[in-house]
């Protein structure tokens, strides 16, 4: 995988194509209902705006960022959608200055982060390339939501690896996430490229197999599109398992996508 400097350089140009959705939205604009139900394309950035400052707390204030965890969760469940709602009102030059001003200092502040620092999180404890992915994956995802609520249509790009390996490592959390073992049996996964190229994860002689364009891969463990609206082959019974609980995000398990034809 990529070194850190060339995380942050691809979570910035992520930054860059959701910024290039919104940048010219007016205050109607914002207020477009997007896939997520109740979330308009403001709380969409709202969001993205406060799970940065989250990364911020965890990499200045470890020992802060548990206690206001604790404390955040404490209130309700409903930690995630109270973020987004908190500045989802906001006029589109306050949300947006926020929004930026949030990001950038996430990627000055995960460049200076020492390498074997672990940073506490809403799931496990990660470093900071695992912070800079997990950011990158949050804004490729939030910006699909974004994307469809506008009609637009996104180049897929080489940076879906960074999401692709983060669905990969993440299959024993979505197990356990749900309450199951997690599995012992190793899966191949194979992926072609935007570009082509096969992308793999996985021993080559494994009996359980996924097989999929990147980009549907990549909607699917985001939860962006179910399963039956991608091209997606499982073989064996660990990869059929985990196809429908697949989530690629620290948290709960998510509700997923219902089909589009459905």
């Amino acid at each position: 995988m990529a070194d850190l400097s060339a995380l942050l350089d691809d979570l910035r140009a992520e930054n860059a194509d959701l910024d290039a959705l919104v940048t010219r939205l007016d205050t109607d604009g914002l207020a477009t209902p997007t896939p997520s139900p109740g979330w308009t394309v403001a709380h969409q950035l709202s969001h993205l705006a406060w799970t940065d400052r989250w990364s911020l707390l965890s990499a200045h204030d470890p020992d802060g960022f548990a206690a206001a965890l604790a404390k955040e969760y404490a209130t309700g469940a409903d930690a995630v959608d109270r973020g987004a709602a908190e500045g989802a009102g906001e006029p589109p030059v306050t949300l947006l200055a926020r929004w930026r001003a949030g990001r950038e200092e996430v990627l000055a502040t995960l460049a200076a982060v020492p390498a074997d620092t672990r940073l506490p999180w809403f799931g496990p404890p990660m470093k900071a390339p695992s912070m800079a992915t997990a950011r990158l994956m949050e804004t490729w995802a939030h910006g699909q939501d974004v994307a469809d609520a506008l009609g637009a249509t996104r180049t897929p790009t080489a940076r879906l690896r960074h999401i692709a390996h983060l669905g990969v490592r993440t299959l024993g959390f979505a197990f356990a996430i749900n309450g199951h073992p997690s599995p012992e049996t190793p899966v191949r996964v194979e992926l072609t490229s935007p570009d082509g190229d096969l992308w793999t994860w996985g021993p080559d002689d494994a009996t359980d197999r996924v097989t999929a364009p990147a980009l549907d891969f990549c909607l699917l463990v985001t939860q962006r599109r179910h399963r039956d609206d991608l091209a997606v082959t499982a073989h064996g019974p660990v990869a059929h398992a985990w196809l429908p609980i697949a989530q690629a995000f620290a948290g709960p398990p998510g509700p997923g996508r219902p089909p589009r034809n459905g």
